[in-house]
């Protein structure tokens, strides 16, 4: 990942700087086999040698007929012209990204491995080199210069009240698994420095990212412990509400709201999680929820995998009020790759998920705009977005329209790092921690225990002595009459 910058190829416009990026470096390499310094410029006749007559008015643009041989050396020269320039911005990607390989939000790795082997990375099938059949392995990963990775700890939404934490656990333990046994590859961090050291190792930074609230069972205590465990970020809900936070779905009408966005709970959730220093993250989450943490979150939040509501009307993308938000915060969209969330049908390609990351930049600003394109958690991906190799393929597309390298930079790393760092320094691990718990009527599941509540038996006793009670003075009533 840190191979020395390519030669010039003979695509390379010899008086262009390697840093320049513009579609007329194309234009001008056609205009100097005419001898034009500008190919917009109209063509016109030379002028007649002495002694001949001019049989053209001045300033008569020059009519081309067939077998004009400028006319044929332009036909032949477009395509090379193509080819050349495609070649130099995909150079142009590959040139930045060594020095500053994307970081990507969301990769479901984790769950294939659950899915596909029951976590039994010794498997011969489960060889991170030569797996097959999935969006991501190691050879993919350098080839798409990935330099960081948040990896997604999943588990559904049906295990909420039931075993979601031991789930969790599980999902984490198999990410440190990974790290420990491709140690050449993956180098598992905590922190902002920790990213910044992979980079400079040649190794892919792997964060942990749980997604879904359901993970921490409603428990102040599991989010705890979940941070020790390596817990990064937090998306606040999946395709489910929790008991104290809403999720996209209320917005279609397919859930009905219980928080309001957050509740009270939720609030204070949110406020550990700036504690700790870990990220929020708002993927899949209500509009309510969107609004309700940013303005109550101490630090920037981030949309792991979500993109532009404007350019796909799908309620997991980000409306622009809230965008707007994001850029009063400071905070971060990591564009989805979802083909149901880029095109809102169930095809897209390359260039429609690039129009999602200009309409995030021009509403939000450039400094809000990164890539959480989740692969390995969906069934459909862009056209030129086939894994995780073709990263350079999309900062190519980014650079043809133009967008300059501070922004590319951003875009791939430096917007991260920069919400990573200041949510390391909102926190304050020596302040109290939240120690209220969720009210035991907010709580869902009937398997549980409720340890520490006003006991259930407490309360039968007290029932049952209120009915003896109640007989008994019913009966010594009776004895009076």
């Amino acid at each position: 990942m840190r191979a020395e910058s390519p030669s010039p190829t003979a695509c390379d416009p010899p008086s262009v700087g390697r840093t320049s990026v513009s579609r007329r470096i194309a234009w001008s390499a056609i205009a100097g086999s005419e001898g034009q310094s500008d190919f917009s410029q109209p063509e016109t006749r030379p002028p007649a040698r002495a002694g001949q007559a001019s049989t053209e008015a001045p300033g008569q643009q020059r009519t081309q007929v067939p077998g004009d041989p400028a006319m044929w050396t332009r036909w032949w020269l477009w395509p090379l012209v193509a080819v050349c320039t495609a070649d130099f911005f995909r150079d142009e990607a590959e040139r930045i990204m060594r020095d500053s390989p994307v970081i990507d939000g969301h990769n479901d790795l984790p769950w294939q491995l659950l899915s596909m082997f029951n976590n039994r990375l010794q498997d011969t099938r489960a060889n991170l080199t030569t797996l097959a059949n999935t969006h991501t392995n190691i050879p993919k990963l350098r080839a798409g210069f990935v330099g960081g990775q948040f990896w997604s700890v999943y588990t559904p939404c049906d295990t909420q009240n039931q075993d979601a934490v031991r789930r969790t656990l599980e999902q984490i333990d198999v990410v440190h698994r990974m790290c420990q046994m491709y140690p050449e590859t993956f180098l598992y961090v905590t922190s902002s420095a920790g990213i910044r050291q992979a980079f400079q190792e040649g190794k892919v930074a792997s964060l942990i990212g749980v997604e879904g609230g359901h993970s921490i069972d409603s428990s102040l205590g599991v989010l705890r412990a979940l941070y020790q465990l390596g817990m990064r970020y937090l998306t606040l809900t999946h395709n489910c509400n929790t008991p104290w936070a809403d999720n996209w779905l209320v917005d279609t009408g397919d859930s009905k709201p219980q928080s309001q966005g957050l509740s009270p709970f939720g609030q204070r959730v949110v406020k550990e999680l700036n504690r700790l220093g870990v990220l929020i993250d708002l993927a899949h989450v209500s509009v309510a929820t969107m609004k309700a943490t940013l303005q109550l979150s101490r630090a920037p939040v981030i949309f792991s995998h979500s993109s532009a509501y404007s350019v796909c009307a799908s309620r997991r993308n980000v409306p622009d009020d809230v965008l707007r938000l994001v850029k009063q915060t400071d905070s971060l969209v990591m564009v989805n790759f979802y083909n149901n969330y880029i095109s809102c049908t169930n095809k897209a390609n390359l260039s429609q998920v690039a129009d999602h990351l200009d309409h995030i930049k021009e509403v939000a600003g450039a400094r809000a705009v990164g890539f959480g394109g989740d692969f390995d958690g969906v069934p459909r991906v862009p056209e030129g977005l086939e894994d995780v190799s073709k990263y350079p393929d999309l900062i190519a597309e980014l650079l043809r329209r133009n967008w300059t390298e501070a922004e590319v930079k951003g875009a791939l790393a430096n917007n991260l790092l920069r919400v990573f760092e200041a949510v390391e320094q909102a926190s304050n691990p020596t302040q109290a921690p939240e120690e209220e718990p969720i009210p035991r009527d907010e709580l869902g599941g009937s398997c549980r225990t409720h340890y520490g509540y006003p006991s259930g038996a407490s309360s039968l006793h007290r029932q049952w002595g209120f009915l003896l009670a109640s007989l008994a003075a019913l009966v010594l009533c009776q004895c009076l009459l």
